[in-house]
């Protein structure tokens, strides 16, 4: 007791700094119990509260980049705040399986605050509509998206410090007449569900008794247009449904149902390689379904679709019981509204740099559909690299500063990396020979040029694909994570025009691969290594990397449980 008395006492003294270390041993075990008290120096030292706040980050959007970004994120570090009008995320690959019912709406989406609670609750979400974004004075103009019956005020604003505008794209409908009125879409669950309800309405109304057969005819005649993997995935998905379970149900109509898939260019699947475009159309047409490839379409109506042929200029009119417009994506309004504020109205898509920074807005990112990155050319910046190359300023290269130069081109310019791999140069020695062979000693500034003016034309938009976004979230998360430390040892690659060095690598997109499910247990895919394979063993395939890219245990078993289901007992063919 006498020495707890004088550790009391200790503690009580402020003069000097002190620590306390109190052991306890009890038979069952110890207890160590361990106290610092602070020096007169430290209590006086108060932080001020905007040292120690969290840098806010407002995220627009629950899509796959939205979710990439959130998931990977450190938010111990920022104050992080979610809008969207959808408060789930949606694995949108599987929308066209939920269109025919082999898999149901609920089992591919998971709730934003399911994920939210396992962040230990430290993001905030709000479900409502970012109306306007106000890069002056750095804030969103937001709408709930709830109920307006419901008491208080819908509107309201919100600051931030970084803006990462990940809301996704629209439906693009080329200002084609009619379409908005008569055509459904595939973008949301929303859309599947009632694409599923109309299919069940369209065999409904066929076997009512009284209707010529022309009329049955007109109702079961399904159009999709568009030809890309969104289109032919459900065109696949629809056969199956029908020649599967409905003709079972509505026998007296299976032989009035037909399925159309329109495209503009001369081939389905154009994106792939040519050998699934080519196995593709084959299979469609063994399978009775009509391809039209050639035929843009001019106007929609409540019954016909009217488009005119490529080739000819022939006007072409066909009937429908319901079109399904697959055909691209568009800018959102407030994106658009965006682009205006910040000189970029002139542009279809909003522009990023290679760290995916909106051009023109420092503090402001966007990732997915919604904005395209502008990756900057190799040219531009010839004389600047050259000159830093040129380290004796001797106006030509030797063969070890090209080499030394060549691989900070690289990181700094990902479509360099991109063009040796187009021609199969694994080494900068190998890119070096093939340039000038053997016996180059040195290099002037026309023959360095000349050696580097076709990477450029490697430069591609990146497709609006779940695989693009959900990389790009990632890379972002990660430059978040690592701020701190790269602002103040900056690790990217060389500033040749400045000097220095820029804090973040630039974004390199990875592709991984696609599928393209064909239906009657069959699928194609290209995969890196153009490696390509089709058939039944590539169905599995496609079955075992949608399962494992599943956001939560929850929905993979759910996922899992409706392909078992639709293998043992059928589609469900009711209207819910």
């Amino acid at each position: 007791m006498k020495y707890l008395a004088n550790f009391s006492r200790i503690l009580r003294d402020n003069s000097a700094p002190t620590k306390l270390l109190v052991l306890c041993s009890l038979s069952s075990g110890g207890l160590i119990a361990y106290a610092e008290s602070p020096s007169d120096g430290d209590r006086s030292v108060t932080k001020n509260p905007k040292e120690t706040q969290k840098k806010r980050v407002v995220v627009l959007g629950t899509g796959w980049a939205g979710i990439s970004f959130l998931k990977n994120l450190d938010i111990s570090s920022y104050d992080v705040q979610v809008v969207s009008p959808r408060n789930y995320f949606a694995f949108t690959p599987l929308l066209p399986s939920v269109t025919c019912g082999t898999v149901e709406a609920r089992s591919i989406v998971e709730p934003v605050r399911n994920m939210i609670k396992k962040r230990n609750g430290e993001v905030s979400y709000w479900e409502a509509e970012c109306l306007k974004i106000d890069p002056v004075s750095k804030q969103i103009f937001c709408r709930s998206s709830v109920d307006e019956n419901l008491v208080g005020n819908n509107d309201f604003s919100l600051e931030y410090d970084f803006l990462v505008i990940a809301c996704g794209a629209q439906v693009n409908t080329f200002n084609t007449p009619g379409v908005l009125e008569n055509c459904h879409f595939l973008k949301e669950v929303e859309d599947a569900q009632r694409i599923r309800r109309t299919v069940i309405d369209c065999f409904e109304k066929a076997i009512l008794p009284g209707l010529t057969d022309d009329e049955r005819r007109t109702n079961l005649h399904f159009v999709i247009v568009g030809g890309g993997p969104t289109g032919v995935e459900f065109a696949a998905e629809l056969h199956d449904f029908v020649y599967d379970d409905l003709v079972k149900i509505y026998p007296s109509v299976k032989d009035f149902v037909n399925i159309t898939v329109i495209q503009s260019g001369d081939h389905i699947l154009n994106t792939f390689d040519e050998r699934i475009s080519s196995f593709a159309e084959q299979k469609f047409q063994r399978d009775g379904m009509e391809v039209l490839t050639g035929h843009r379409v001019m106007s929609v109506s409540d019954r016909t679709i009217n488009m005119k042929k490529k080739i000819s200029g022939e006007d072409v009119s066909i009937p429908h019981g319901m079109v399904v417009w697959s055909t691209g994506v568009g800018t959102r309004p407030v994106v658009k509204d965006f682009m205006e504020q910040i000189d970029q109205g002139t542009r279809r898509i909003l522009a990023i740099d290679e760290w995916l920074r909106v051009k023109g807005c420092e503090d402001v990112f966007a990732l997915g559909d919604c904005a395209t990155v502008d990756q900057r050319k190799v040219m531009e910046d010839i004389s600047s690299i050259f000159k830093a190359a040129d380290k004796d300023n001797s106006g030509t290269l030797t063969m070890e500063e090209f080499q030394d130069v060549i691989e900070d081109i690289m990181i700094r310019y990902p479509q360099v990396e991109l063009y040796l791999k187009s021609k199969h140069l694994f080494e900068v020695t190998d890119f070096l020979k093939d340039v000038y062979g053997n016996d180059k000693k040195e290099v002037n500034i026309e023959e360095f040029k000349s050696a580097l003016s076709l990477c450029d034309k490697q430069m591609k938009s990146l497709p609006a694909t779940a695989q693009v976004a959900a990389q790009q979230g990632m890379y972002l998360s990660r430059c978040f994570n690592m701020r701190k430390q790269c602002e103040q040892h900056p690790e990217g690659p060389r500033k040749f025009r400045s000097g220095g060095r820029h804090e973040f690598l630039p974004f390199q997109y990875r592709h991984l691969g696609q599928f393209a499910p064909l239906g009657g247990e069959q699928t194609a895919a290209e995969l890196p290594g153009d490696w390509v394979s089709m058939g039944r063993s590539t169905q599995w395939l496609w079955y075992s990397v949608y399962a494992s890219k599943q956001v939560s245990w929850r929905t993979r078993f759910l996922v899992v449980g409706d392909w078992t289901r639709r293998f043992v007992f059928g589609r469900d063919s009711s209207r819910i």
